[in-house]
């Protein structure tokens, strides 16, 4: 089941998100390996573990433990035995070292108590030609969204992205709400 049908293109979300499309944009493939941090219920997770297929996988971390049982749930229903779900805290989670050939964030890193201790953990879990890729809130007023004041603008995260050493490739829009980093280790 794809994600269109799965989470509804009625919901808010859905109209200016579209999951396959961002995860076709970054260039996951199947067979490679996607980390989804900050993951919720799996509006990225689940399309993730149906393009990397069996021979790839899928590791998802929230913190919420409501929206990874909602998440499990979810992938046993689709039989995706290649997604390994858990509940934790970025900042202390690395699922594993250098095997990661994404490591991905969706209007989350300025959620993380200390972003930079998380970004380093995603580096520890990149393979060397893996992409750290930030999918985020634009730095403006809108309806919806977290407060304008705790989004990071494209600059705050890049450079935050560089202090821990990472090498940015791509800076752009994702629609008009958001913008994609996508850097290396």
């Amino acid at each position: 089941m794809t994600a269109h049908r799965f989470f509804g293109y009625e919901t808010l979300r859905g109209r200016w998100q579209k999951p396959e499309a961002v995860l076709a944009d970054i260039g996951l493939t199947s067979g490679s390996t996607f980390m989804d941090i900050g993951c919720g219920d799996g509006f990225f997770a689940i399309p993730a573990a149906e393009i990397v297929g069996k021979r790839g996988k899928v590791y998802a971390l929230d913190v919420n433990s409501w929206a990874i049982d909602r998440l499990k749930k979810k992938a046993m229903q689709e039989g995706l035995a290649n997604l390994s779900v858990k509940v934790g805290v970025a900042e202390e989670t690395v699922f594993c070292e250098a095997c990661a050939d994404f490591v991905f964030y969706s209007a989350v890193l300025h959620d993380f108590r200390d972003p930079a201790k998380v970004l380093v953990n995603a580096k520890r879990m990149l393979k060397p030609t893996g992409k750290l890729v930030d999918l985020d809130w634009k730095k403006k007023r809108m309806a919806f969204g977290p407060p304008v004041n705790i989004r990071f603008s494209e600059e705050k995260a890049t450079d935050l992205m560089k202090s821990v050493g990472f090498k940015i490739e791509i800076v752009k829009e994702a629609g008009p709400y958001h913008y994609l980093i996508i850097a290396r280790p």
